[in-house]
């Protein structure tokens, strides 16, 4: 079972920063570069209504176990990147943080300050993902679009009973337009 750690520096590397200029939508067809590639796992996963719609959403169905009545719950993430920062040819890497400041890239003297960042104290003795900082690194939402694969293959794995979960990845989160075309009755979650 691929770890979402490993799903999330793999997502990272898509290059899918929104554009609130263009007036489609999504607002940028490299959008569906990763509903693509997340199409294709949900149907390695064998979840049902695996597809994406005009929007760019990527939508999917996970069933319930056998005699599992309960509400439908949805899990849910956006796929694009903010604008303030490239989102194209992210370099992920783990650091065990030690303490002190990051070198994110010696080449172009980026440094991760802890001066500047007091939650980095928090974070003494863990492993860190970071960019080479000349691009973002896209966390925001890959993280989420990686924990909830990771949770629909471990529910498909455990036989533990579930209810229905419902699965959608969004674009144009960062835009402020990602849910303006979702189609929320549609969808069927009681819950998201």
């Amino acid at each position: 079972m691929e770890s979402a750690k490993s799903r999330f520096l793999r997502y990272v590397t898509y290059y899918t920063t929104s554009d609130e200029f263009t007036g489609t939508s999504p607002s940028t067809e490299r959008q569906k570069d990763l509903g693509r590639v997340l199409m294709q796992e949900l149907e390695a996963l064998k979840l049902e209504d695996v597809h994406m719609d005009d929007c760019g959403n990527v939508l999917a169905t996970l069933p319930a176990s056998e005699g599992v009545d309960a509400p439908v719950i949805a899990l849910i993430a956006h796929m694009d990147t903010a604008t303030e920062l490239s989102g194209a040819n992210v370099k992920p890497r783990i650091v065990h943080y030690e303490g002190g400041d990051i070198v994110l890239n010696e080449e172009k003297n980026i440094v991760m300050r802890a001066a500047e960042f007091e939650s980095l104290a928090q974070q003494i003795g863990k492993d860190l993902t970071v960019t080479d900082g000349t691009t973002l690194l896209g966390a925001d939402d890959k993280a989420g679009v990686a924990e909830i694969l990771s949770a629909a293959q471990l529910l498909l794995t455990s036989e533990k009973p579930h209810g229905t979960v419902k699965l959608a990845f969004t674009p144009d989160e960062e835009i402020g337009r990602g849910a303006d075309r979702f189609d929320v009755a549609g969808f069927g979650a009681d819950y998201a």
